[in-house]
């Protein structure tokens, strides 16, 4: 990080008040990334890339633009705000865009708690390389791997840096350190793959190269010799491992920008049952070390943890300030944005209820039925949420694993998987969504 982001956000500011900006607002983005990528004991792919990405967003009235450039010489600020302007100037009406009032911006954070930021020394090209290759001859080391499609490393650091023309600066720095690997069983036609990564802020929290791999090929040889399931009405377990992708689905329905299009199936179900009693869900931008989390939103108001859902009960919307201005409530600080674009509402870390079964239980009272381990594919209607997926995974009879499965499609509706599902405990803490496996109790399953 060469340069002070918050004196190339003032000059900015000043820059685009003097050019004729009425309001404004600059988001700066500086960062270093490496990723490594092995196949076969060798090095295939390094890449490293460093920057600065700067976007400036300016209001005139009720009409708005965003620009982004890369270079934070004086003449291309100026170039920069004076475009921003004339398209403003010239873009389509919006009643709703606006900068945070005074009072609802941020005043007081503490980013040191958050711990976002690794401050040891961060691993060497050669030791991101090292972690690769380690992690792909364990992958070879699990006995019925064929071969491993290869193993990846990287790191980032990055710093983010807002500024508004009504007085909010802030900023803060967050790394991110990765390890993945990509396994294969069986030969020919009869090839399956799997993997195994995780990501976190701080090098340390990253399991080891030896445990990826060999989970990657443990996940790999479990689904040699996969068949296509019957064709019928089945209880459905998704896996802790793809179990986020049904809360991702319920996010994206309360997001606000949907609500205000009209595109989602929960539309009219603000204070209505939408998961079983007791079972809440939280997204908390305040956890320490997770990717979600950060102590001020895209817009620079103050975030706090909230309920989505609260004993199975639709709390409220995620909005930023131009969707809660639109459904006539307040913004709950959920907003992101990129340097090229205007603010939009998201969530980040998020937390399911745990239920007081194992995995093993709920497998055990399944009968017959289909444990979800990889999803490919999505149709999603969102304005009823009909569902379907293809899917692959394990099959059960007699409340026991019997095989691998692959090549089905699951096919239900989002609103009655949600009301009826039944979590286990299984969720793990260390992760940025916090979702045990899901089941589900009737789903359609297209196989042979």
């Amino acid at each position: 990080m060469t340069q002070n982001l918050s004196q190339v956000a003032a000059q900015l500011l000043d820059i685009a008040k003097r050019a004729g900006a009425q309001s404004a607002d600059v988001l700066l983005v500086d960062g270093t990334s490496v990723s490594i990528d092995v196949r076969e004991g060798v090095l295939e792919h390094a890449e490293r890339a460093e920057g600065i990405d700067i976007g400036l967003r300016v209001i005139q009235g009720d009409r708005q633009a965003s620009v982004s450039v890369s270079d934070t010489s004086i003449n291309a600020l100026e170039q920069m705000a004076e475009r921003c302007i004339a398209m403003a100037n010239e873009a389509p009406r919006d009643p709703y865009c606006g900068l945070a009032s005074v009072e609802e911006l941020a005043t007081n954070w503490d980013v040191d708690n958050l711990e976002l930021y690794d401050p040891s020394t961060p691993p060497s090209a050669s030791d991101l390389q090292d972690a690769a290759m380690r992690a792909e001859a364990s992958a070879l080391n699990v006995k019925g791997v064929a071969k491993a499609q290869g193993a990846s490393s990287a790191l980032s650091d990055v710093s983010i840096h807002l500024a508004t023309s009504n007085g909010f600066s802030g900023g803060y720095r967050k790394t991110s350190n990765s390890v993945s690997c990509v396994a294969i069983s069986g030969e020919g036609l009869a090839m399956e793959r799997d993997w195994c990564g995780e990501s976190h802020s701080h090098y340390s929290n990253v399991p080891s190269a030896e445990e990826i791999g060999r989970l990657a090929g443990e996940r790999a040889v479990a689904r040699a010799g996969a068949v296509r399931p019957s064709t019928g009405f089945f209880p459905v377990l998704f896996d802790e491992r793809i179990s986020s992708s049904l809360i991702g689905h319920l996010a994206s329905a309360v997001n606000g920008s949907s609500i205000v299009r009209g595109s989602s199936w929960l539309k009219n179900m603000l204070g209505e049952q939408i998961l079983p009693i007791g079972v809440c869900l939280k997204e908390d931008p305040t956890r320490k070390s997770m990717a979600g989390s950060k102590p001020f939103d895209g817009e620079g108001l103050l975030v706090r943890p909230r309920h989505i859902i609260k004993n199975g009960v639709l709390q409220s919307w995620t909005t930023d300030l131009s969707t809660a201005r639109q459904l006539n409530t307040v913004s709950t600080g959920s907003a992101s944005r990129g340097v090229g674009s205007p603010p939009s509402p998201s969530t980040g870390n998020l937390e399911l209820t745990e239920g007081s079964h194992t995995r093993e239980e709920l497998i055990a009272q399944m009968g017959t039925g289909l444990i979800i381990t990889s999803m490919i594919g999505s149709t999603i209607n969102p304005n009823t949420g009909d569902y379907s997926r293809g899917a692959a995974g394990l099959w059960v009879e007699n409340g026991e694993i019997v095989g691998p499965v692959n090549e089905c499609t699951v096919a239900g509706n989002l609103l009655d998987m949600l009301k009826n599902m039944i979590p286990a405990n299984d969720a793990r803490l260390n992760l940025s969504r916090v979702v045990p496996s899901l089941l589900v109790d009737g789903l359609t399953i297209a196989g042979k």
